[in-house]
């Protein structure tokens, strides 16, 4: 029973991570600290199989594919989430160097023309 309120903490943990601004470093170090203890897990449930099915029964849950099936929701879905805020950072990216190419250049075309301006009004020798 508990572990259903654990999984809907960090199901709402995600979502509130979804709506909040740009990530920042403290975030990125917390990311790859999680991914890290996510490995280091995966290799621990390989060494010993049997964990998994205590831990399992230890939370309320009747085996261990069921636990490990749960997990794998919630880090999927924080995977997807994550990578939707990248998606969304990179594309505000692109808009505002596609806005600065065009100001750049439209700032270019308009000395070019006072430049081409001024060569047609002085007087040929």
């Amino acid at each position: 029973m508990w572990f259903q309120v654990i999984l809907i903490v960090a199901l709402v943990g995600i979502g509130a991570y979804l709506v909040r601004s740009t990530p920042s470093p403290r975030h990125l170090a917390i990311r790859r600290l999680l991914v890290l203890l996510a490995l280091l897990a995966g290799v621990v449930m390989v060494v010993w199989p049997g964990l998994l099915s205590w831990l399992a029964e230890l939370v309320g849950i009747g085996r261990g594919a069921d636990l490990l099936f749960y997990l794998a929701i919630v880090a999927g879905l924080l995977y997807v989430v994550n990578e939707y805020k990248r998606s969304v950072q990179l594309a505000r990216a692109n808009t505002q160097l596609a806005r600065e190419i065009a100001l750049t250049e439209a700032r270019l075309s308009d000395r070019i023309a006072e430049l081409e301006a001024r060569l047609a009004e002085r007087p040929s020798a």
